[in-house]
């Protein structure tokens, strides 16, 4: 019989190595306790040798380096905004679907309008076909934003083909994907404009923390310069465009810099879990989050997907869900609910940004055409489908903490095993 756990299995908790510490009090002991320090010019260093990239900004937040990844995009495209404006004032933006909210709001913030591209199977990420269709749909759209889900990368050889193919720029949220690769390249490098996180549940963290990553050094130059308050290289406080307080500080770097040694080690880690899933689930009818053999996931978070077969009836609302118990089936709501009975966290799957009520005027684009207006049309007797939305129905995270022991995750198994009985 297996038995709660006395310390909690978490879904993807910080894992601390020591060096952090050492890092952190030099910072203290120096005094820099600001946005300037060795700690920061080191990480910045790290991270673009590591990536492969020419200059990395050291930013407060993954988000904020997507905001600053927007605005760039919108300043070339549509030249500098009126103050009361955003760089994308009244443009169309085509942007990733099944993600954080973190990858849209920037477009909201620059007073741009997201156009949701529907997502594919084969890696959960955006769908070239969809992207292609919604060329046809919106030809006067210029940038694409695409997300890596849970660190597997998106078919970008094919994505960056389409953007080409109509002159469009593209801002690559990698927050999820730092050391994942795709024929060999690192996620992070793919992008006119990119972004990484270190959030606390991140592949490294630093508590918080996100980077801008580019080869261009004019870019690096302006981001560097916005996110500390526009300040002008003048012997007072002169400003003469809007800024941010979007700098990395000093001891958040101290952090992610005793993390950096540590990725690879962590991502060898996070793929044995998915492999041990993987395993452990034969016979089930589930299947793990795929990805494309070209391409080398960092295995973030480990997931799976119930087949349709499989699937009890459930039901979700914008904030309560019900489920009806079915022998020889389960849902992601059952799991979860067992799992958290056994003091171990699971989460659902992003719930798709065209299903957010925040969102839900916005357009939406499946490979079959506009998602919204065909929601129930068929084409030869096929109902058109929004992958996004199935997969969120019928997919989890499960627990991928990298400190948990492979006998806590036998039993976590065991327990989803259970579920189907």
């Amino acid at each position: 019989m297996i038995k709660p756990f006395e310390k909690k299995v978490w879904l993807s908790s910080p894992t601390m190595h020591g060096e952090e510490l050492e890092y952190v009090k030099k910072a203290y002991e120096t005094n820099w306790m600001s946005t300037v320090g060795e700690n920061i010019n080191e990480v910045e260093r790290q991270i673009a040798e590591k990536v492969g990239c020419k200059y990395a900004v050291a930013l407060s937040a993954g988000t904020a380096a997507l905001h600053l990844c927007t605005k760039l995009a919108g300043e070339k495209l549509y030249g500098m905004p009126k103050t009361s404006e955003g760089t994308l004032q009244g443009h169309k933006v085509f942007c990733t679907d099944m993600t954080f909210d973190a990858t849209v709001n920037p477009i909201a913030y620059e007073n741009g309008e997201a156009v949701f591209i529907d997502t594919e199977y084969d890696t959960w990420n955006m769908d070239p076909r969809a992207l292609e269709k919604a060329f046809e749909i919106y030809p006067e759209v210029r940038l694409v934003v695409v997300a890596h889900l849970y660190g597997t990368p998106a078919k970008m050889d094919e994505i960056r083909k389409i953007c080409k193919a109509h002159n469009t720029l593209i801002i690559e949220d990698a927050a999820e994907s730092l050391g994942a690769t795709l024929k060999g390249q690192q996620t992070g490098t793919f992008g006119d404009y990119n972004a990484i996180s270190f959030n606390g549940n991140k592949i490294i963290t630093g508590s918080s923390g996100g980077m801008f990553l580019t080869d261009n050094k004019a870019d690096a130059e302006k981001v560097r310069k916005w996110s500390t308050q526009s300040r002008e290289n003048a012997p007072w406080y002169q400003h003469e465009e809007i800024g941010y307080n979007y700098r990395m500080s000093n001891v958040i770097a101290g952090v992610v810099r005793g993390q950096i040694p540590h990725l690879e080690e962590h991502i060898a880690q996070k793929k044995a879990i998915y492999e041990r899933y993987k395993a452990g689930f034969k016979g089930l009818p589930v299947t793990m989050n795929p990805y494309s053999p070209d391409s080398e996931p960092n295995f973030w978070l480990s997931c799976l997907i119930i087949h349709p077969e499989a699937m009890c009836k459930q039901v979700r609302g914008d904030s309560e869900v019900a489920y009806i118990k079915e022998p020889g089936k389960s849902c992601p709501t059952e799991i979860l609910e067992t799992l958290a009975s056994y003091n171990a966290e699971g989460r659902p799957i992003w719930k798709p940004m065209h299903l957010q009520p925040i969102y839900r005027i916005n357009a939406f684009v499946t490979k079959d055409g506009n998602g919204r207006a065909n929601s129930n049309a068929y084409i030869a007797g096929e109902k058109l489908t929004d992958v996004g939305a199935d997969i969120f129905q019928r997919g989890l995270c499960l627990p991928s903490d990298n400190k948990m022991m492979a006998e806590e995750q036998d039993a976590v198994i065991e327990i989803i095993r259970k579920c189907f009985e």
